[in-house]
């Protein structure tokens, strides 16, 4: 079975550029995988700025393509520490993470993360993304959120996901995935689009 939310892309044009990185969790512990997510998501967002145009003669594409690269940066990262945290340990999935290009009228980064969770890790983020999805003001939700950790300190606040919404625009989707012979744990992807 099957479940997409929010705005999910299925598939992409063959004619696009791409890249796909992949990870093995269960090789280090959290804590040492921390750097390396963080140099993950700067490569990806250096890689993107290979296909964003350079107008020489306009001062503002410059600055354009350092705040793209900030933006890019700071989802990946997100994403990838998200897919790192909550992947089932115990289950043979790797986790994908990457990024699609697509041009249309502006340049479109699609930032994607993969990981097997288990389903109370699946319970709690869809709870999350149906309160997200049904909200009128993600920025009232972010503080409704904020208000919420400070309480109870929880692991699973949504913030980053908010952030991603909030100051960078981006249109988020999830497809959750069964896995065959498998009831406790799903592939979750999350994917999510910004106008670079």
């Amino acid at each position: 079975m099957t479940q997409i939310l929010g705005d999910f892309i299925e598939e992409f044009p063959p004619e696009h550029d791409s890249l796909e990185l992949t990870f093995t969790p269960s090789s280090r512990p959290i804590k040492q995988r921390w750097r390396n997510n963080r140099l993950s998501a700067h490569f990806v967002a250096d890689y993107l700025s290979s296909f964003l145009p350079l107008d020489e003669e306009d001062a503002n594409s410059e600055q354009r393509i350092k705040q793209s690269k900030g933006a890019v940066s700071y989802v990946a990262n997100e994403l990838l520490e998200n897919a790192i945290k909550f992947t089932d340990d115990n289950d043979i999935y790797k986790v994908k993470f990457g990024i699609h290009f697509i041009e249309d009228v502006e340049v479109i980064a699609v930032i994607f993360a993969t990981n097997c969770a288990n389903s109370e890790s699946v319970n709690k983020l869809q709870a999350f993304i149906k309160e997200l999805l049904s909200s009128d003001d993600p920025n009232e939700l972010y503080l409704q959120q904020l208000e919420k950790n400070a309480e109870t300190e929880s692991e699973t606040s949504g913030l980053g996901l908010l952030t991603m919404v909030n100051d960078y625009s981006a249109k988020i989707g999830w497809r959750f995935e069964t896995i065959p012979d498998s009831l406790d744990t799903m592939l979750v992807t999350t994917v999510a689009q910004i106008i670079v």
